[in-house]
């Protein structure tokens, strides 16, 4: 990136309210300095949000307005420029082990094999207690790539990478789970299969879950609530709970409440009540 990200002073330090969420975000602003002194991009404006434990919440927006920003935020790769990010009692000030991420582009090592780029994140942690190999090979299986451990990036499908990516992340045991729009290199069949394996992976360790995503239908199926943001600088518009039974099932698609739930979604992001006329196909 080449925009600095304007920090504030914001440090470690414990916080005394009692019943906290897992997350908390306090009046967040993000905001980069543009390159050649082009001034200040504010990518986030005053939000506020909180994620309860072992809950997973969707992020959807237009590009811009901040989704993957706010995650970075969470995962302490960035610091707000004003308010605090509040993880389990304490401010953020910097990555920990409770929070791993998963991106877009895969981030694998492209020199490593499957195993090995599992293995890379419980390296990072420096995990001790337990062989490496066996740990890493555990999650290769909990992700359904059982037999392709000494397969190299390249030679996998772009669904198959992300998996990898997933097991890496949840390798070292984090509290929470941050993905950043995991799907969005993927075709719509791909998607769709993704987005059911995330869900079975899910219900059986029931961690704390933040996904960013364009799509209004991955962030109704996959999600407990949706978080629909405005376009930049981002705000949040609505937090809408998702009232529908687990496990999801596709052929909640097409269910009343489904449609109803993707019509309030599409109505804020096309820009108010009147969009609501153009809206034709429940599945557009």
């Amino acid at each position: 990136m080449e925009a600095r990200v304007l920090r504030s002073s914001t440090v470690d330090q414990p916080v005394t309210k009692s019943h906290l969420p897992h997350i908390r975000i306090e009046d967040v602003t993000i905001a980069y300095e543009k390159p050649r002194d082009a001034g200040i991009f504010v990518a986030v404006s005053g939000v506020n949000l909180e994620v309860d434990r072992g809950t997973f919440v969707t992020i959807v927006g237009p590009s811009g307005c901040g989704k993957s920003s706010l995650l970075l935020a969470i995962a302490g790769l960035i610091a707000p420029a004003s308010g605090q990010v509040i993880v389990d009692n304490h401010a953020v000030s910097g990555p920990g082990r409770d929070r791993a991420m998963v991106f877009q582009d895969f981030a694998l090592l492209p020199w490593r094999t499957v195993l090995e780029n599992v293995r890379f994140g419980l390296e990072l942690h420096r995990w001790s207690g337990e062989n490496l190999d066996e740990r890493a090979r555990r999650y290769v299986n909990l992700v359904g790539l059982s037999g392709f451990e000494h397969y190299r990036p390249h030679q996998l499908s772009g669904g198959m990478r992300q998996r990898v990516g997933i097991a890496r992340a949840l390798a070292v045991d984090p509290e929470i789970l941050l993905l950043d729009e995991p799907f969005g290199a993927l075709d719509a069949q791909a998607r769709e299969v993704m987005g059911n394996e995330l869900l079975k992976i899910w219900e059986q360790n029931k961690k704390t879950a933040l996904f960013v995503t364009h799509s209004i239908d991955e962030a109704i199926f996959l999600g407990d609530r949706v978080v629909v943001m405005s376009k930049g600088p981002g705000r949040i518009l609505e937090t809408i709970a998702i009232d529908l039974p687990r496990p999801r099932t596709i052929e909640m698609l097409d269910g009343e409440a489904y449609v109803d739930y993707r019509r309030r979604i599409r109505i804020h992001l096309t820009g108010g009540l009147q969009s609501e006329r153009a809206i034709v196909a429940p599945h557009g």
